[in-house]
Parts: C-alpha cells; sequence; structure tokens
C-alpha cells in the first residue's frame, strides 16, 4: 500500500524517480542523498517500491522521508513483504503506477545521480517526448567492466540503434533512463517474469518497434556500481542471445530475401544454427578472410534432418554481397559495424 496522500491533492509532478528496492541497505543512503542534491527546479516526487526487503532497507527510507519533505520532494512508498520478491520488473511497475510525474527517471537503490542528472535529462526529455534519454556513467569501483562502459560511454548518436542486437543489451543502459511517461504506458509496462529476465531489454526493444527513439546526454550524470548482488548478474548470456536474435528476425531479417553471414567461425555457424528454418534458407553465403576457413567451401549443418543436410557457400569477404549480418567480437572503443548490427 502506497504510504501518500490522495493524487487529487498534490501539485502537479514535473518528474518521478522510480526506486524500485530489494535489499538494498548497503548503498540507499547515497543513492537518496543524490535525489536530495539535484538541481532540478520543477516539481519531483520520489516513488520507491519495496519488493520484499529483509534487511534494513525500509528503516533507512523512512529515516529519509523528513528530508524530502523539508526540501519539497514529494515522497511515495509502496510494497510488500512477502517471502519472496516478485522481481525487479514488477517493483518497476508498481513504482510507476503509485507515481504522478509527467516524467519518470529510473534510479537504482545502489547507484548515485550527480547533481544535475534530473534537469539535464528532463530538458532533452521535453522536447523528444517519445524518445528514451540516457547518459554516460561513470562505473564504480573505477575499471570494474572496463570495455563494457567504454562501449557505454561513446557509442555515436547512429549506433545507438544500429547496435541494438549486439550481446551488450540496451545502448543507454537502464539506470540511465529518462523519459515521458507516455513511452511506458505505450510499452506498457515491464517484463514481470522475475529473476533472470532482462526486463529492460525487453522493453527497450519493443519501445524502438513501436517506432520510439533513443537519445544520450553526453555528460557523465550516473555513477553506475558494479557488485555481485546486482540483479543483471542473474541473467544468463543465452537468454540475452534468444531475445535480440528473436527481435531481429522479427524486425530485420523478415524483411530481407537473402543476407551473407560475415564469419564463418563458431559465432557465425551458431547464428546460424538458431535461426528459423525459414530464415537459414535465406543465408546466401557465409564470408570470411581466412583462407582455411574459405578452402573448405561449404558449411554442413549437420544437426539437421533434412536429407540432403544444407550446405552453405564459404567465400572471401569481397566476393560477398550486401545485406550482412556481422557475428563478430566488438573492439573498443573503435566499432566500425554494419546498420544491420551483430550478435
Amino acid at each position: 500500500m502506497a504510504e501518500a496522500s490522495s493524487k487529487a491533492d498534490q501539485p502537479f509532478v514535473d518528474v518521478s524517480i522510480i526506486m524500485p528496492v530489494h535489499n538494498a541497505a548497503d548503498w540507499l543512503q547515497e543513492s537518496l542523498q543524490s535525489v536530495l542534491l539535484q538541481t532540478f527546479k520543477g516539481c519531483m516526487e520520489l516513488s520507491i517500491f519495496n519488493d520484499a526487503s529483509k534487511d534494513s532497507s525500509m528503516n533507512i527510507i523512512q529515516d529519509w522521508r523528513q528530508k524530502f519533505e523539508a526540501a519539497g520532494i514529494l515522497m511515495t512508498i509502496g510494497g510488500h513483504d512477502s517471502d519472496t520478491p516478485r522481481g525487479v520488473g514488477y517493483a518497476k511497475n508498481q513504482a510507476i503506477l503509485q507515481s504522478s510525474g509527467a516524467f519518470l527517471c529510473f534510479l537504482d537503490a545502489d547507484d548515485i545521480m550527480h547533481p544535475r542528472r534530473v534537469e539535464l535529462q528532463y530538458e532533452t526529455a521535453v522536447q523528444h517526448q517519445c524518445a528514451i534519454i540516457g547518459c554516460r556513467v561513470h562505473r564504480e569501483p573505477d575499471g570494474s567492466t572496463d570495455r563494457y562502459t567504454r562501449w557505454i560511454n561513446n557509442l555515436t548518436p547512429e549506433q545507438l540503434t544500429t547496435q541494438i542486437y549486439t550481446a551488450n543489451g540496451p545502448t543507454v543502459i537502464m539506470p540511465t533512463w529518462l523519459c515521458a511517461r507516455s513511452v511506458c504506458d505505450k510499452v506498457r509496462g515491464f517484463n514481470e517474469g522475475g529473476k533472470g529476465v532482462p526486463e529492460d531489454l525487453i522493453f527497450f526493444l519493443e519501445h524502438l518497434r513501436l517506432g520510439g527513439q533513443v537519445i544520450r546526454v553526453d555528460e557523465h550524470l550516473l555513477t553506475y556500481r558494479y557488485h555481485p548482488q546486482a540483479a543483471t548478474a542473474s541473467v544468463h548470456r543465452d537468454t540475452i542471445w534468444n531475445i535480440q536474435l528473436a527481435a531481429l528476425q522479427d524486425r530485420v531479417l523478415v524483411n530481407w530475401s537473402k543476407f551473407t553471414i560475415w564469419n564463418a567461425g563458431k559465432q557465425g555457424r551458431r547464428f546460424y544454427r538458431d535461426l528459423s528454418k525459414e530464415n537459414k534458407a535465406k543465408v546466401a553465403a557465409f564470408c570470411d578472410v581466412d583462407a582455411k576457413k574459405i578452402e573448405k567451401g561449404f558449411y554442413t549443418y549437420e544437426e539437421s534432418m533434412d536429407v540432403p543436410k544444407p550446405r552453405v557457400p564459404i567465400i572471401h569477404f569481397r566476393e560477398a554481397s550486401p545485406p550482412f549480418i556481422i557475428c563478430v567480437k566488438l573492439v573498443y572503443p573503435k566499432m566500425t559495424l554494419s546498420s544491420s548490427g551483430a550478435k
């Protein structure tokens, strides 16, 4: 049950900060302090949903209520104390439902906003109300997930939409999102599958499918913590692969009659094997630069039940015809993938 006055009694809220909480006592103090220090001059609300925390998270939150009220920041607190949490997607949806803001700023309970985060991202969101607005991040501890952090921070505006099928997930990471409430309404909220489900990736891909935009404010506006308890640690790479492959087939390959897979090695062959039967038939060739792979002439899909088994030519990349699906490991920070994306 949310603890707040009725919405009819509240002033118009410009931005609601959406904070799901589950056993976050180790980090909450700094995260809440960062909300209090925002330079944003509009009306702001902090909407917290406690997802069955068993530590002192709720005591910490209640201790901060008076500070937020004194600063003129509305505070809405909801949650449940069941034996098990319902998951990040559920907690985000509940925090959104109980909030009032025209715009939503997402904040994980273990992260820290820089003082101008809401101000700068809100300015951009007002001008682009069909977009998810992200920002650059500082990683803590410094140097952790270094390649991934460089990828987050150095994608060009074009790459924010052309690299959506890479193994890294959303090109603007969920803890940096600020968007109009209408963006969430259009997507119909977050997947509530619970632990192991990348609810942010599912939301992100659906947002793009519906014609939404992605924009990054090129300022470091969030300290993004890395620790073993983070929810992202429970998401298996195969889950991300399967979700992105399904999206790629539904939204890209459906429009192509033929295409070439760039890489006749392990990743390219895996990509081919995981395609639908219809899309396997569209693969004109593998292309590569490795002379030994090219000398083989063909890749035979041995796992197929078809007789004869499908054989796909392996050719030099100079002989290949677009469009391409490029199945290579990303190189940081210089990334030059085609607009078809990569796995």
